[in-house]
Parts: C-alpha cells; sequence; structure tokens
C-alpha cells in the first residue's frame, strides 16, 4: 500500500539569542527572533501518519483512482482497435461529444496493406465508410459482399458484425467515421 504523506504545520515560537538575523529550533525550522518579521515561508513537516487524514488527501487519492480508471480503460479500447490484425494501421483524427445524450462521433483513417484482412467485428454505433484509396470488400451481416473502390461510400448499422480485405496491390485507406455509444470499446471482434 502506499504511504500517505500528510502535511501539518509546524508552529514557530521565537528564541531569544545573542545572535542577529534568523535562528533555527533543534528540528532545524527556520523561527522568528523577537522584533524581526516572520520568516519568508512556513515550515511544513511531513507526516506518514493514515490518522491524520485530511479533506485534501482524500480528493488526491480520489483523483488518482480516477486516473488509474481512466488509463486501464483508455489501455482496454486501444488494445482492442489494435488487436484486428497486423499490418492494419488506425489514426484516430477526432472526437467529439454528441448534442445526443451518451453519444460521440469518431473520425479514424484506417489502412490495410495488400491482402490483409480486417476480421469480424462489430462497433457500438453506426459507421460511415469512404474510401479514399484502394480496393475494399466489404462482409456485412446479412448482406451480400460488395467491391468499393477510391471514392465509394458505405453505411454500416449499428451492432452488424462486420469484415473489410484490402484485394488490390497496393495500400487500401478509408475515412472512417462512428457514431457510438460513448464510454464503449470502438471495435469489439467476433468470432
Amino acid at each position: 500500500m502506499l504511504a500517505t504523506v500528510l502535511l501539518q504545520r509546524v508552529p514557530v515560537k521565537p528564541i531569544l539569542s545573542g545572535h542577529g538575523g534568523w535562528q533555527f529550533s533543534r528540528r532545524n525550522m527556520p523561527i522568528s527572533k523577537p522584533g524581526l518579521p516572520n520568516p519568508p515561508f512556513l515550515p511544513w513537516k511531513p507526516l506518514l501518519n493514515n490518522d491524520n487524514f485530511t479533506y485534501m488527501n482524500k480528493i488526491i487519492n480520489y483523483l488518482i483512482s480516477a486516473m488509474m480508471v481512466c488509463s486501464l480503460v483508455t489501455f482496454i479500447i486501444v488494445d482492442s482497435a489494435m488487436a484486428q490484425a497486423p499490418g492494419i494501421k488506425r489514426t484516430d483524427l477526432q472526437r467529439y461529444d454528441l448534442s445526443a445524450a451518451g453519444r460521440e462521433v469518431i473520425q479514424v483513417r484506417v489502412d490495410i496493406p495488400p491482402g490483409v484482412l480486417a476480421p469480424n467485428h462489430s462497433h457500438p454505433g453506426e459507421e460511415l465508410i469512404y474510401v479514399l484509396e484502394g480496393t475494399f470488400v466489404y462482409e456485412v451481416e446479412g448482406k451480400v459482399p460488395v467491391t468499393l473502390k477510391a471514392g465509394d461510400v458505405l453505411f454500416i448499422p449499428a451492432g452488424k458484425v462486420h469484415s473489410a480485405k484490402n484485394v488490390g496491390k497496393t495500400n487500401a485507406a478509408e475515412l472512417a467515421t462512428y457514431i457510438v455509444e460513448k464510454g464503449k470499446p470502438l471495435v469489439v471482434l467476433k468470432q
């Protein structure tokens, strides 16, 4: 368990001495001499004591916990998105909340090398595809396979299992726009 470092104010007590200027107590903390202004900073002493848990430390612990959860969720989302197939490159372009509650729009450029298949997967919302270059064959659940070339578009309904394969001899790229439920993994692999 991580030790919580708390800060507690140390009282400043004057010491009478024949020496001028600032004096130091046995704890090596600055203290003022009568007739001189207070020290330029207030001394603080760290305590490793959970009995003195303060409100600020609770806030810090909540923030650290929230950051850890966000990091884990981000890792899971990125890991599931990148786990499609070797060679597939996804470049996130933009992500914004929508006016529809709990929905967001995500735009991604997807590059697939020749002969590579993006295996069966689905998304927690609609996907709009615009082919930038190359030739794809898309297989969407419940529909006949379709071949798309640069400039062609395709709509994939929410939750529909689909795959895409680059059937050309050069790189194939698409601009994928997702309108999805916020907080859910963008890509869900299917068997």
